[in-house]
């Protein structure tokens, strides 16, 4: 016994003892992958449903909210389908169809409800901080696009949620709303614009911070930054093992055994997925799109505009491409941001690898992701078009929106990566998916979130979607129906034709989150 004790102390005294040491695997409820807006929201709520359980977050970077979630990163609209025309698509017969810009919106007001529960709690600090009112508007020029924008106008006011917004054709109008899109601007110009004062603009990564933060302080949560999730892998037990490299420790790999895994790593999120082995990802893939903006912070430009603009993208061009100037609220001052224009380059993060798009293809996705290499000739000349612009070209783009701009006022910035995604399709044998979509196991153990836009604006429902899928038994009982019912006091409910209840949880929320309340009134005929 005294050479096994000395033994082991000389092989610790060497380091040799730490393999043994950290071959025992750690074992939690539930293990977290990726510091952003997701991750951090689906914390949030299994903290409130499930007190007792642990929970380890997983972060590569030495920071959460890094990637598309920063502020910098991400566009910043509270997508709400107030302003984006492409939530909105006229059909065949010349009508618009509404119908998606009635599920952002039901969407945004569950994400403005999570965020009002956590001010209340004290868990969100200061809604000034990361939610502000910015009026949201959709502004055209051209006979056919006015009487799209018209059309569009009229059709949005057989919903509840979109009665308050303003519609005008008159320059001296859409001026006092905007001023920097009409000054300078040839006279001549026949406009038209919508514009909802309860539009808003906000910063996903200061939601992030708080609600990490908040979780640190439990003991059952523990934050793990600069660790990289190498490998996911199905125990005999139905569990999974996550291996992990603390990449400030010369990448000790570790293991920890979770009962539950999400993986909410943004672009990183289909390798990852892929590494599980479930079928259900089969036939997934990636298109990584990334995007610039022109950015101005001089006060006298910034202070002057105080709007999210958003047109109409060109005839062909995907729904990424919709042209904004918007006002944002970063790092504590007002800036202006113009864009977006696309770049492309095969990582899937803005700090990945250059090979991930070529190591995220398999035997079970290369036939989807080529027929959408094939079938979306626009886009690929889209993005052609986009990498051959000068300086000169996006200013010139940018004089669209802002007529009177001065190149010196402005820089370009690079903003986050986004992976569209790329699925199976039995009649074009793959199509190309714009938006977010949950993929899961069978029996509800590990879940990834793949996709982008309008991604950040809608965690809140998207998570409350992830855990009735994967914790389906528990959401059905009353415990968690109760708790969910007092974050989402519209839980279980449409706003959209109900006056009464949209008056009601509008109020709750501007009253909590600090921002503006409109009355909706009754439809009149």
């Amino acid at each position: 016994m005294r050479k096994l004790v000395v033994l082991f102390f000389c092989l610790n005294l060497f380091g040799l003892g730490q393999n043994a040491v950290a071959a025992e695997n750690k074992n939690v409820d539930v293990v977290l992958i990726g510091g952003g807006i997701m991750s951090a929201t689906l914390g949030t709520y299994l903290r409130e449903l499930e007190p007792n359980w642990t929970i380890d977050m997983y972060e590569r970077l030495d920071s959460v909210a890094e990637e598309s979630s920063n502020g910098w990163n991400n566009a910043g609209t509270g997508h709400s389908a107030f302003c984006e025309m492409n939530y909105t698509p006229e059909k065949k017969d010349g009508s618009i169809d509404i119908s998606k810009a009635v599920v952002v919106n039901e969407s945004f007001e569950i994400s403005r409800q999570f965020w009002s529960y956590q001010v209340k709690n004290n868990i969100l600090r200061d809604p000034k901080s990361f939610i502000n009112n910015v009026p949201h508007m959709s502004f055209v020029w051209g006979d056919d696009n006015i009487n799209f924008l018209r059309k569009r106008y009229a059709a949005l006011q057989h919903s509840t949620l979109f009665r308050g917004m303003e519609y005008s054709e008159d320059a001296a109008q859409i001026k006092q709303w905007a001023p920097l899109a009409m000054n300078g601007r040839d006279a001549t110009q026949k406009v038209a614009a919508t514009r909802m004062p309860l539009g808003t603009d906000v910063n996903f990564g200061v939601i992030t911070h708080q609600l990490v933060d908040s979780l640190s302080k439990d003991k059952n949560f523990k934050l793990n930054l600069s660790h990289e999730v190498r490998d996911i892998k199905r125990n005999p037990d139905n569990t999974w093992a996550v291996t992990v490299a603390d990449l400030k420790n010369g990448e000790q790999e570790t293991t920890v055994n979770a009962k539950f895994v999400f993986i909410g790593a943004g672009g990183a999120a289909l390798h990852l997925l892929q590494k599980s082995g479930i079928p259900e990802a089969d036939g997934y893939g990636g298109f990584p799109v990334g995007g610039q903006f022109l950015v101005t912070s001089n006060p006298a430009v910034a202070n002057q505009h105080l709007a999210k603009v958003y047109g109409l993208a060109s005839v062909g061009s995907p729904p990424m491409s919709v042209p904004h100037l918007d006002t944002r609220m970063l790092d504590g001052k007002r800036v202006l941001l113009f864009g977006p224009f696309a770049t492309f380059s095969s990582k899937f993060l803005k700090n990945g690898s250059l090979f991930d798009l070529v190591l995220s293809m398999n035997s079970s996705n290369v036939m989807p992701m080529t027929h959408v290499g094939l079938d979306n000739f626009d886009l690929v000349k889209y993005l052609l078009g986009q990498l051959m612009m000068s300086d000169d070209d996006r200013f010139a783009a940018l004089k669209e929106y802002y007529p009177d701009a001065k190149q010196e006022d402005w820089k370009l910035w690079t903003a986050g990566q986004r992976v569209q995604i790329i699925k199976k399709d039995a009649d074009k044998g793959g199509v190309l998916q714009f938006g977010t979509e949950v993929v899961s196991s069978q029996d509800g153990s590990i879940a990834a979130l793949l996709g982008a836009s309008p991604g950040a604006s809608t965690a809140a429902p998207i998570m409350l979607h992830l855990m009735e899928k994967v914790f389906k038994d528990k959401v059905a009982t009353p415990e968690w129906q109760g708790k969910l019912k007092e974050i989402i006091p519209s839980y279980g409910s449409k706003l959209n034709g109900d006056v009464e209840m949209t008056n009601k949880i509008r109020r709750y929320t501007s009253d909590v989150l600090q921002l503006n309340y409109i009355d909706v009134k009754p439809e009149t005929h």
